[in-house]
C-alpha cells in the first residue's frame, strides 16, 4: 500500500518534474541551476525576478554538479541578509542534497523554491551500513546496497539532514 504523499517527507518535486515561477516576495535572490536542463528555467527566474524588481540583480549560478552548487550556496547564504531566496533547479535527487545544504547553514523552508528536471534517480540511504548510494529507482522498489550487500526497500521518507531517501533491509535474514 503505497501512503499518500502529501503525509510523508518526499516533497512533491521530488516524485514529478516542476517548474515553479519565481519566489518574488525576497530582496535578494541566489539562482542555482544545476545542469544543462536547468539553464532555461534558471533564466526564466531571473526574467520574472527582474521584471517585477528591475533593480534586483539575482546572484546565478549555473554548475554542473551538487558540490559545486553548494559551494556557490555557501558563499552567498553567508552573506544573506533578510528577504532572500534560494531558486534551485536540477535533478531532484541533487536538489535534494543541496537543499539539505542549505537547511543545515540556516535557511528555511519558505526561502526555498525549487523545479526538478528529472526525478527518476533517487539517492538512497541505507539503515543499515550508512552507505548512501545514487540509483535509478522508483519509490516502494527494492535496490541492493553496495556498501552491505542488502536489499533495501526505497521508503517514502526523505531526510530532510542528509537529503536522501530511506533504504531498509527487505527481509529479517539479510546478510549483516
Amino acid at each position: 500500500m503505497t501512503p499518500d504523499l502529501e503525509l510523508t517527507s518526499v516533497p512533491a518535486w521530488a516524485v514529478e518534474p516542476t517548474c515553479p515561477t519565481a519566489d518574488l516576495t525576497g530582496r535578494y535572490w541566489t539562482v542555482l541551476a544545476v545542469g544543462t536542463d536547468a539553464a532555461a528555467i534558471a533564466a526564466r527566474w531571473v526574467g520574472e525576478i527582474r521584471a517585477v524588481h528591475p533593480n534586483a540583480r539575482p546572484r546565478l549560478h549555473q554548475v554542473s554538479d551538487a558540490d559545486a552548487a553548494c559551494a556557490a550556496l555557501g558563499a552567498d547564504i553567508e552573506a544573506a541578509v533578510v528577504g532572500w531566496r534560494l531558486l534551485l533547479a536540477g535533478p531532484a535527487h541533487v536538489c535534494l542534497r543541496i537543499r539539505a545544504r542549505a537547511l543545515e547553514l540556516g535557511a528555511a523552508d519558505d526561502e526555498i523554491t525549487v523545479a526538478s528536471t528529472e526525478v527518476a534517480t533517487r539517492e538512497v540511504y541505507c539503515a543499515h551500513c550508512r552507505m548512501t548510494t545514487t540509483a535509478a529507482t522508483g519509490l516502494a522498489e527494492e535496490i541492493t546496497c553496495p556498501g552491505c550487500a542488502r536489499r533495501l526497500f526505497v521508503y517514502h521518507h526523505v531526510s530532510r539532514r542528509i537529503g536522501a531517501h530511506l533504504g531498509f533491509a527487505t527481509t529479517a535474514d539479510a546478510p549483516a
